[in-house]
């Protein structure tokens, strides 16, 4: 990847994935804003745009269109709406698209803007009248998610003034949206900011690239372990990437006192391991510990 356009060390405070997506989330909205004036056809120019590029429902009356499940995304209904949506995207997405990389992001901005627009489509009219539906909140709920996953003792700071950890108050939004669900005189698409989320959830769970504290809660890797003939260890460097504490913790130990002739096996280190997983770093002997101190050794 490209790093030329990442100031402060390679962190970009505005990287490219989420620039674009502001400007032209801003462009269209000012398109908006001049079709409240114009007509087409006989029609007022924002009908038109209703028409064909917001989220049309799927019933008789509506002129649902698949590209919509896109387009819909960029269009919002006041000054508002498309500022908080802009300003959570910078803010929540900005360390995101960071660590994953820009193709990374787009993608998962948009799966969870594309089913936040399924979950409106064939969910919402179980609860509510149909509606045209416009705006990145969907995606947007998807990017909380993936912050307060990544990042879940984070603090944000509510009106600037109360710190909150990002797991509690993103989680709260979330019930939130549940208990608004069934709220008929709401203009807001909760169903498609939960549909976002839910997406943006699956989407890091089942990713194995992507390690998050709540799979390694759960027992559940972010990584594969690689087996090789060629070196016992190669298979073990993401571990050891992901246990920097573990090293830490073992350096003081002298490999030196491994007795003569005693060889570590991939066995050994597989066990070892697997009993990490299982009981944690803390239950390691003396031994264990001086074997995987040894193998972050040979690996380097």
């Amino acid at each position: 990847m490209n790093n030329s356009y990442r100031p402060f060390g390679g962190f970009s405070v505005f990287p490219p994935v989420i620039k674009n997506l502001m400007i032209i989330n801003v462009a269209v909205f000012f398109i908006q804003m001049i079709a409240n004036n114009l007509m087409l056809g006989g029609k007022p120019l924002w009908y038109v745009l209703n028409l064909w590029f917001a989220l049309n429902p799927i019933s008789e009356g509506f002129n649902f269109q698949i590209w919509q499940l896109i387009t819909y995304q960029f269009m919002h209904g006041g000054f508002s709406h498309i500022f908080f949506n802009m300003f959570m995207l910078w803010m929540f997405g900005m360390e995101i698209e960071n660590m994953w990389g820009s193709k990374k992001f787009l993608t998962y901005y948009l799966i969870c803007g594309i089913a936040a627009g399924l979950a409106q489509l064939f969910i919402a009219p179980l609860f509510s009248t149909p509606a045209v539906t416009i705006g990145a909140s969907g995606a947007i709920f998807g990017v909380m998610i993936a912050f307060g996953m990544l990042f879940p003792d984070r603090h944000i700071f509510l009106y600037f003034l109360i710190p909150i950890r990002s797991k509690y108050l993103i989680g709260f939004l979330f019930i939130l949206e549940i208990f608004w669900i069934g709220d008929a005189g709401s203009n807001v698409a909760h169903l498609a900011h939960l549909g976002g989320a839910l997406a943006g959830f699956l989407f890091i769970m089942f990713d194995k690239t992507i390690d998050v504290p709540l799979k390694r809660m759960l027992n559940i890797s972010g990584y594969r372990r690689e087996n090789t003939f060629n070196n016992p260890f190669s298979g073990l460097s993401d571990k050891f990437k992901k246990r920097s504490q573990i090293i830490e913790d073992a350096s003081y130990y002298d490999i030196n006192q491994k007795k003569d002739g005693e060889e570590i096996t991939q066995a050994e280190i597989d066990a070892i391991l697997d009993k990490i997983s299982q009981s944690g770093y803390q239950n390691l002997s003396e031994r264990e510990k001086k074997i995987l101190f040894e193998a972050s050794k040979k690996m380097n």
